[in-house]
């Protein structure tokens, strides 16, 4: 993946772009989004190097939804406004969500240990202190799995099925020896898809049943996201969708497009895995950011940046002109994702858009589309 594996890719960008300053945000504006501004702003995605790019914005109770741009690379289709992606990192949130309800019900707490759940998963020097709460902020000094597994953010084996064990043996193990965690858990921070499979694992230890089956009966179900689903090692993309695509290079040098549309997810899991829509994410966020999903006290914890480097309890966390936004980035094969919202919800957008081109990068125009979109004039 490029910059980090299944997606830190909108904080990292945000936060080299924005001022770091704190503060409320507004309260939104009397009239809905201006759709023509919007639209303007997403056709800037499509010409700046995506094949298609999709949007939904709420402001308070009006919504714009648009596309730009094709379904598939030399098409004729328009990319579908409904149609269904691969959001990989975001999927973090969703697997936090779980996890912190389980501390709001008294199953797991934040100060527990991997240890104590997982005994001996984590076998270097400090690694039985790693805690639910480091494993949740990126503070654990686990290593990221990925490395050697991926050719830019495409697999090597676009259709190997990966178990979570084999995965985190990846980060912990070189051989038969034990590596070393990057910095004693706690003192430090580094984005690692590693954190949140261990955290699946641990989900499906207190619950025993799969971090799968407790985001669909927890989140999926009771909200009616008909469009999201965990697909574990089915590598179809099914519905309404434009295809993603990633540049392959051929013996003389140059690169080619590689249609991704179908691949084998499980290599990201718990940590990167769900496939959505841009209105089902905005929905998601919403009730999350409302109280419909958590606690007061958990809901607090998660929104909470004590990290001090824009991270909370599965979100990411950056300052826009008009106050603090939080959300979370996903990048997987020829899909990059954004979801970003204010911290009552009452402004969202979600974009995602299919790359192509060796030179183009659409992440710009899509993070101005998303400022725009959370700080109208």
């Amino acid at each position: 993946m490029r910059g980090s594996r299944f997606g830190a890719l909108a904080l990292l960008t945000v936060c080299a772009l924005v001022p770091t300053a704190g503060g409320a945000v507004a309260a939104p504006p009397a009239v809905g989004p201006d759709a023509t501004a919007l639209q303007a702003a997403l056709d800037r995605v499509t010409a700046t190097g995506a094949v298609g790019a999709v949007a939904e914005v709420r402001q308070g109770g009006a919504v714009w939804r648009g596309s730009s741009g094709k379904s598939r690379l030399n098409g004729r289709q328009a990319a579908p406004v409904d149609g269904r992606f691969r959001a990989g990192s975001v999927t973090k949130t969703f697997t936090a969500t779980v996890v912190l309800q389980l501390v709001g019900e008294g199953r797991l707490r934040l100060s527990d240990t991997a240890e104590r759940w997982l005994p001996g998963l984590v076998p270097a020097p400090g690694g039985d202190k790693i805690t639910v709460r480091e494993l949740l902020q990126h503070a654990s000094g686990l290593p990221e799995y990925t490395d050697g597994l991926l050719d830019g953010d495409a697999p090597h084996d676009r259709f190997r099925t990966w178990t979570p064990a084999e995965l985190v043996r990846r980060a912990v193990k070189d051989g038969d020896r034990n590596r070393p965690l990057l910095f004693p858990p706690g003192t430090d921070h580094h984005y690692s898809n590693t954190d949140y499979i261990v955290l699946g694992m641990i989900t499906e230890k207190v619950t025993g049943r799969s971090y799968r089956t407790e985001i669909d009966q927890r989140i999926i179900r009771p909200l009616a996201l008909r469009d999201t689903r965990l697909p574990g090692s089915s590598p179809f993309l099914t519905g309404p969708h434009s295809h993603g695509y990633e540049p392959v290079e051929k013996e003389d040098g140059t690169l080619v497009p590689v249609d991704y549309t179908t691949v084998n997810m499980s290599i990201a899991g718990a940590a990167g895995e769900i496939i959505s829509t841009t209105a089902d994410l905005d929905h998601f966020f919403r009730t999350l950011l409302s109280g419909g999903l958590l606690r007061p006290a958990e809901l607090h914890e998660m929104t909470a940046d004590t990290s001090g480097d824009g991270w909370g309890l599965g979100l990411e966390m950056a300052t826009l002109p008009c106050g603090t936004i939080v959300g979370h980035g996903g990048g997987t094969p020829g899909y990059r994702t954004i979801s970003f919202h204010t911290l009552d919800g009452t402004r969202q957008v979600t974009v995602d858009w299919t790359d192509w081109g060796t030179d183009a990068d659409a992440s710009p125009a899509a993070l101005a589309l998303m400022t725009a979109a959370l700080c109208p004039s």
